[in-house]
């Protein structure tokens, strides 16, 4: 991507959304890979972005950061149209994509020190230092030919790139493939730190958990439509949830059947198996004339979240989003 010199403070500073899109739309030839795509995010937070192979998500983050043109509306980011000046958004944006290459008969550090060239003259020396201290976070030895590291050592590469000039935003696109547990690790810390400093961050990843663990929102991408927008406890907290009830005596099947969001899979003696829809109130107020001895409730997550706005046959009903 192109590098420019980092300007004066921007929209993240003045209170605007770092990211806007309006009617945001992509054709391949016939092929929709964005449709109508209109979304907002404030400063300061992690905004995970899901969705399955084809969904639209690689297509979304290149025309966020400038490589792509829109067929149809625009994508501000940091306040800047995209179309308009791919360079002055290039300059603030630490990009990571799906998948990064290098120069291969460079070194990690002449890499480096090339990059921080054509981003700022002035500032080598701190991009430099920066540098040096992210691929000793990460355990990357900087002074091996690129060429010859393993794929997990090329990865931490590109993420010390993303990271070292301190970007206003980050987007990253499956930013841990080949990293060791440890290293997904220190990479999520990393993450929260800029998240911490106020700076925002775009993480699209398949690793479900991974996102779980620092994304203060998601969206979830469907056939290049937004399926879903919300805070990951809100959406864990309407998610369908799995619950084990074991009384005393025989599981009043008729009245489980009867609370609004609940099915009973299955009756196993004294145990009724559950699937539960949203809140448990009504569940809990209908379970107190009876004995149960004990209770298993298994928590919905992200991964269960992700499939039921990924299945086939599922409706997106709107594409417009603003993230609070």
């Amino acid at each position: 991507m192109g590098c420019g010199e980092v300007g004066e403070a921007g929209a993240a500073d003045r209170g605007e959304p770092v990211i806007r899109t309006v009617d945001l739309t992509k054709h391949y030839g016939s092929t929709v890979a964005l449709d109508a795509f209109d979304l907002t995010v404030p400063a300061g937070i992690v905004f995970g972005c899901l969705g399955p192979n084809g969904a639209g998500k690689s297509t979304l983050i290149r025309l966020l950061v400038g490589l792509l043109r829109p067929t149809r509306g625009r994508a501000e980011v940091l306040g800047i149209e995209t179309r308009r000046d791919p360079d002055a958004v290039q300059a603030r944006v630490g990009y990571l994509p799906g998948d990064f290459t290098a120069y291969r008969d460079l070194t990690g550090a002449q890499y480096l020190r090339h990059l921080a060239a054509l981003r700022s003259r002035r500032r080598r020396d701190t991009f430099g230092r920066r540098s040096e201290q992210l691929a000793e976070r990460l355990e990357l030895d900087l002074s091996r030919r690129i060429g010859a590291l393993s794929h997990g050592n090329r990865q931490k590469v590109g993420i010390v790139q993303a990271f070292m000039h301190d970007p206003e935003l980050l987007v990253l696109d499956e930013p841990t493939s080949g990293l060791d547990p440890l290293m997904q690790r220190e990479f999520l810390s990393m993450v929260r730190e800029v998240r911490d400093a106020g700076r925002t961050v775009v993480l699209s990843s398949h690793i479900l958990t991974e996102v779980e663990a620092v994304a203060d929102v998601v969206g979830i991408l469907h056939r290049g439509r937004l399926a879903v927008v919300d805070a990951v406890e809100t959406l864990k907290a309407a998610a369908t949830r799995r619950i084990d009830l074991t009384f005393t005596g025989e599981p009043p099947v008729d009245v489980l059947d009867a609370v609004q969001g609940v099915s009973v899979l299955d009756v196993d003696g004294p145990t009724a198996h559950l699937v539960v829809e949203g809140s448990t109130a009504d569940l809990v107020a209908a379970l107190s004339p009876y004995r149960v001895d004990d209770i298993v409730t298994h928590e919905a997550d992200l991964e269960e979240v992700f499939l039921s706005h990924s299945r086939p046959g599922t409706t997106v009903p709107g594409t417009s989003a603003e993230v609070d």
